[in-house]
């Protein structure tokens, strides 16, 4: 599907002299703001073909280099959509269904000595291609194999020569890039994508219909290399069977779990072990060892948009931008100050609307938009072995990370040695938050003061705490109105309790004097 033509090809500049060529036509004012909003989408969509907002960047966290480094582009991508790192290459998936795979390898560097670079050089593997997956495990060395869904013209009837269009599942080495396995489904069957779970002998592939249904097959991993044909059952999955209603919109994996949204923006869960399940829930009570694939219902406040999902803990977004996260908190990986476990979704409240959200083995990272609309990381958890750049000994709550964020960055994920950023711009993928009720915004006393998520109405709101502290006669009455004030903002418990101690100090040394302007 070619998204762009026309004025899209343009440099904004050159649309700009278009803009102007073309008001003169359209005499009336409702003319031209519709004319200037369809070129404006148009020439915004146009950037996801323009190659300086789309790249792979990474920053390895080991070695003496530690800064932001850009694979090599492939010049026929048609924007990215997503990416995955495996155990030795790249592989990237742009619009229009490429899958490029770009290589590490050894090269020649400007002083003429060989030295091993990654993402440096790139293959087309296939076309066709609506999603990939492979082992969900945070340790790449474990990704041995890559699993492509995809779109093939089937032979027909024998003694025909019509064919048609059957979606499969081809399995690639990921070393080379040789496809070692393939299965074709009923060209009834339509689905749109593919996750993993399970481990290598019993590997499950989940496939989600475009009707919104969950199918798994099985299949021995360890056997996909031997040249032999096999028989594989498609079937529904429990999520889909006992609840016909509803229909999954995405899905995620690990190891061991699995996590479905609805359309409606319900949250479902499939845990597989029990030590993963007590981790998430601080119990084993509901859990049955006989029945793993019965899905768990999340009570959650409003409409889930996207989540991720590390090995214990895992991460959710509403519709109103507000950060979720549940599961084991040893190392301080939910962002929430402290190192106590949740059993439920808790909000990081001092975090709103992010970009993208990624939960790894033991620490969490959000890609964040600031006032200024720059970009910025942040992390929290283990910062071991350089996950968490700045941070080496971890923080338990969300922190910059010293890492340069390029400008249209919108996905990001993270192995044992490498942090990795994608850069692709599409409206169409844009996130479209809501604006929370004023009636269920914490942290806010009036209404005037504006909303913690809105950047402008925060800046307001610190102006008039300014303000109302200026007004305080005595210094006595000015810590008063800031341990007030302290109490009224976003802030988490920890924070409000060392400022409230704080002031409370300050008090005592004063000895209740007299403070001037």
């Amino acid at each position: 599907m070619q998204k762009f033509t026309g004025l899209g090809m343009l440099h904004p500049s050159s649309l700009i002299f278009h803009i102007s060529f073309i008001r003169g036509l359209f005499p009336y004012p409702g003319d031209r703001e519709e004319l200037q909003t369809r070129v404006s989408e148009k020439s915004t969509q146009a950037l996801t073909h323009r190659p300086d907002t789309k790249g792979l960047y990474f920053q390895a966290f080991g070695g003496r280099r530690r800064c932001l480094s850009k694979s090599v582009a492939p010049l026929l991508a048609h924007g990215y959509r997503r990416f995955l790192p495996t155990k030795d290459h790249v592989f990237i998936l742009d619009y229009v269904g490429t899958l490029f795979f770009l290589k590490n390898a050894l090269v020649s560097s400007t002083l003429g000595q060989m030295q091993w670079k990654r993402a440096c050089r790139y293959v087309v593997l296939c076309r066709g291609a609506k999603d990939f997956a492979s082992d969900p495990r945070c340790d790449t060395a474990y990704r041995k194999y890559l699993y492509v869904l995809a779109t093939r013209e089937q032979q027909g009837m024998v003694g025909t020569t019509s064919s048609r269009a059957c979606d499969c599942v081809e399995v690639y080495l990921q070393s080379s890039g040789q496809r070692v396995f393939k299965m074709t489904f009923h060209h009834s069957m339509s689905f749109k994508q593919i996750v993993l779970v399970g481990q290598e002998t019993q590997r499950a592939l989940l496939l989600l219909t475009e009707e919104g249904k969950i199918y798994s097959l099985v299949v021995n991993e360890t056997q996909l290399d031997q040249p032999r044909s096999y028989t594989v059952q498609l079937a529904l999955r429990k999520v889909s069977h006992c609840l016909p209603h509803l229909r999954v919109a995405c899905m995620t994996s690990n190891q061991s779990s699995t996590l479905y949204i609805t359309e409606q923006g319900g949250v479902y869960f499939e845990v597989h072990t029990p030590g993963v399940y007590r981790d998430l829930f601080g119990t084993l009570q509901a859990f049955d060892p006989l029945d793993q694939q019965m899905p768990l219902a999340l009570s959650l406040p409003a409409k889930i948009l996207f989540c991720a999902l590390g090995y214990n803990h895992l991460g959710l977004v509403d519709e109103f931008g507000r950060i979720f996260m549940q599961g084991n908190n040893r190392y301080g990986q939910l962002g929430t100050g402290d190192k106590m476990d949740r059993g439920e979704p808790t909000q990081v409240r001092y975090l709103q609307r992010p970009i993208a959200l990624w939960c790894g083995l033991n620490h969490s990272l959000v890609l964040s938009q600031s006032s200024d609309f720059s970009k910025e990381l942040l992390g929290c958890g283990c910062g071991a072995g350089g996950r968490l750049p700045g941070w080496p000994k971890g923080s338990a709550s969300f922190v910059k990370l010293q890492v340069k964020v390029p400008l249209c960055a919108c996905a990001l994920c993270a192995t044992r040695d490498c942090l990795y950023m994608l850069s692709s711009h599409d409206i169409e993928e844009h996130t479209s938050y809501r604006d929370l009720p004023a009636s269920r915004v914490v942290g806010t006393p009036e209404p005037s003061l504006g909303a913690p998520q809105d950047p402008g109405g925060t800046a307001r709101a610190c102006e008039e705490y300014l303000s109302q502290i200026h007004s305080c006669q005595t210094l006595q009455d000015r810590m008063e109105k800031m341990k007030e004030i302290v109490g009224w903002m976003p802030l988490m418990a920890a924070q409000k309790d060392f400022f409230w101690e704080a002031l409370d100090m300050l008090q005592r040394d004063v000895g209740g004097g007299s403070g001037g302007p």
